[in-house]
């Protein structure tokens, strides 16, 4: 019953081919446990021309990363560095950044979904028109176990800048002096089909220093799903005939860090407490508090609390050890799922830990196939970051067609990583710090 409804759900995944090779395909990609990554030519740290991004922004700042394709993640982002304009060399930010699993759980509880290893989310890498990636270039993949071994190699990566608008604004003391600063992005994505579904993974680098990490979801409604009678679905079309089924995208990411070079990074938990004013005090107090994360965390987001990586190689030229926070966009938490109950996992780095559901890598028995089986108390000396974002999806008729994006991700904000805003103008280098007058 369960192989009926994933095929005529999911029969978009073989537009062009045939269903002996779509079998195939979805075979291959689910794979035994011991299965290892079909990968295109592997990016070191000194990457071949093919396989470099390096971009000088306008504002000075200059992005480089490698990158590869795999079979299961897709696009796979290695050795990311980041310079500002008076660095002298480049900072190192992560060792590796990929997309670890979009569950997918339907609210009527008929499927779910693990789109990455379980139906060829590497292997639906789509071709993109120049249109799509204005002012970049489309460099081409060669995709392992494409779904037509005939043609394996797609234009399907893209790399393009974009304007994101004020960087900051600043009027001095007087009105006669404004400093602005319009900022400007290096965009790296791919669009994946898995079924009716198109995700774009969009990868977002400030020049400021902040990481941005989007998944946004279009394409189309399953037809096949306009069947939600039993009340979790919602009307689409004409009347009350038919109901597009509720369901949710649990989107993880997997950050393995390597802040200024080095795996030994730390992680610190911040959390704010406000309590009543004193007497005779005229405002509330909040006091924040540092928690130190040394040994393996399932955490979970709350009101005035967040997390870094720290580095233990590098600082600031003020002093101040380097990090990245992390940042959580908008996310409805899936609570029917033991991977899905926390939003953010450090584990101590394991080679065969790679999906954050449906690992489909050996990591011997009693390893766990998801990553809440891998927080088990390990000291963390090379911390590796599971972000999960989710979104409920509760259709509606400006859906079709086709339906417009619906984005869900978070953000690395840089603190500490330059001694100032790296975008300051060179009148004010000297305010670093406390000044003896004002701008």
């Amino acid at each position: 019953m369960r192989v009926n409804r994933i095929s005529r759900a999911r029969r978009r995944t073989a537009v062009g081919l045939s269903a002996v090779a779509l079998t195939a395909g979805v075979t291959t990609a689910a794979g035994p446990a011991a299965a290892q990554p079909r990968t295109a030519p592997a990016a070191a740290a000194d990457c071949s021309a093919a396989y470099k991004i390096e971009q000088k922004l306008a504002t000075g700042t200059t992005w480089t990363m490698c990158w590869h394709y795999e079979s299961e993640a897709g696009l796979v982002l290695e050795n990311v560095s980041y310079q500002p304009k008076g660095e002298a060399k480049p900072i190192r930010v992560l060792t590796s950044a990929k997309l670890a699993q979009i569950h997918v759980p339907y609210d009527d509880g008929s499927v779910e979904y693990d789109d990455l290893t379980g139906f060829g989310f590497g292997q639906g890498l789509m071709e993109m028109a120049p249109g799509e990636c204005p002012g970049g270039t489309i460099k081409t993949v060669k995709v392992p176990d494409a779904w037509d071994p005939e043609h394996p190699n797609v234009k399907g990566l893209c790399t393009t800048t974009r304007s994101r608008g004020h960087a900051y604004r600043m009027q001095g003391d007087t009105a006669g002096k404004v400093w602005q600063k319009q900022g400007k992005d290096l965009l790296v994505y791919t669009v994946n089909q898995v079924g009716w579904y198109e995700y774009m993974t969009e990868w977002r680098f400030q020049d400021d220093g902040t990481i941005n990490m989007n998944v946004g979801a279009t394409g189309s409604l399953s037809p096949a799903d306009y069947d939600a009678g039993d009340g979790r679905g919602w009307p689409i079309g004409k009347g009350a005939k038919s109901y597009a089924t509720s369901h949710s995208h649990n989107v993880f990411w997997r950050l393995n860090f390597g802040l200024d070079g080095s795996s030994k990074n730390k992680v610190e938990q911040y959390d704010s407490v406000v309590s009543p004013p004193a007497a005779g005090g005229q405002a509330p107090r909040n006091k924040t508090t540092r928690t130190k994360v040394t040994k393996e965390l399932a955490g979970d987001a709350k009101n005035m609390r967040w997390w870094r990586v720290v580095s233990t190689a590098g600082k600031n030229k003020d002093e101040h050890a380097r990090s990245y926070e992390f940042v959580p966009g908008a996310t409805s938490k899936y609570p029917g799922r033991s991977f899905t109950k926390h939003d953010i996992y450090f584990t101590e780095y394991k080679k065969c830990e790679q999906f954050a559901s449906n690992n489909i890598r050996n990591c011997g028995t009693g390893g766990g196939k998801s990553v809440d089986k891998w927080v088990n108390g390990q000291t963390l000396t090379h911390p590796v970051a599971w972000v999960n974002v989710g979104f409920h999806h509760v259709a509606r008729d400006e859906d079709q067609q086709p339906m417009p994006v619906h984005w869900q991700g978070f953000s690395l904000a840089p603190r500490d990583v330059t001694a100032m805003n790296p975008l300051t103008p060179p009148e004010l280098a000297d305010q670093n710090g406390q000044v003896e007058r004002g701008s």
